[in-house]
């Protein structure tokens, strides 16, 4: 799995497309697609899902902190049975970070970040690479020796 973060319109979904090209399935909470835990039936050996602070902040107006994560910990690994289940596919991840800046004053939006900051350790620490995409640039904080890219 490849995990890639960054700034809100900072050339992530760019950066992804010349990275993997156009030939996948491609999931977008920007385009109000939903959270999918259950993708067995993807063909394609290439997945992105982009946009999961936005998934995440679904989970957070209907659970508290502690099933949200239990709900997002399952997800995850379902996406990773799928990426393993052939060693040609890829899944990447990509989410906005909402992490840094200013905490905010309602107590949604902070358990909304809380949360978010929370699955993306997760993912971090599932994840083969991890990169952070800021104005259009990658930085690599992550790669372990068993990554397929």
């Amino acid at each position: 799995m490849h995990f890639i973060t960054g700034g809100a319109f900072n050339g992530k979904r760019a950066w992804v497309k010349e990275k993997y090209g156009l030939n996948g399935t491609w999931f977008s909470a920007y385009r109000d697609h939903q959270l999918k835990a259950d993708i067995i039936q993807i063909e394609s050996n290439l997945l992105v899902l982009e946009g999961i602070e936005i998934w995440l902040k679904e989970l957070t107006k209907n659970y508290d902190s502690y099933r949200c994560l239990e709900i997002w910990n399952t997800t995850l690994n379902h996406w990773l049975t799928w990426e393993k289940a052939d060693v040609s596919r890829n899944l990447v991840v990509v989410g906005n970070d909402i992490t840094k800046g200013i905490v905010p004053m309602e107590k949604e939006n902070r358990v909304w970040r809380d949360v978010t900051g929370w699955a993306y350790q997760d993912l971090a620490a599932k994840a083969d690479k991890v990169d952070i995409i800021w104005y259009g640039l990658n930085q690599t904080i992550k790669k372990t020796g068993d990554e397929k890219l």
